[in-house]
């Protein structure tokens, strides 16, 4: 299974992963699942950063890529294909990350994510 990480999730599963509900914690470690950290994520902890809405170790740009590499995580780059899928998608959501969050899991992937209110998409969604 494609596990690819809600921004939330990435900076828990580097910093605080008791905080992830069990069973999303156990996928997440389970060598037999490919767990992504989308560009999205790092666009979106780098702007908070910015603009001091968030508190990391590091600058977002030397932790995150240090972090991601040091758990085993993959990357997964934003394609024109997952900008391009936003514009179908229902608006449950106006939050511009987590909508290509969505596009990015509807090509293949299941979304760990706290927000049950992603399910509403009709993407795979396991619960942290």
């Amino acid at each position: 299974m494609r596990l690819l990480l809600d921004t939330h999730v990435v900076l828990w599963a580097l910093s605080e992963p008791d905080v992830i509900a069990e069973e999303a914690r156990d996928a997440i470690l389970d060598p037999v699942h490919e767990v992504l950290v989308s560009a999205v994520s790092a666009w979106e902890l780098a702007i908070k950063q910015s603009l001091g809405k968030i508190r990391l170790p590091r600058p977002a740009e030397t932790w995150l890529p240090r972090e991601v590499g040091r758990a085993g995580f993959a990357w997964l780059a934003v394609s024109h294909h997952d900008a391009l899928r936003t514009r179908a998608l229902p608006w449950h959501h106006r939050d511009p990350f987590d909508r290509l969050l969505v596009a990015q899991a509807l090509g293949g992937c299941t979304l760990v994510s706290r927000d049950r209110r992603m399910a509403a998409y009709g993407v795979p969604l396991l619960v942290a």
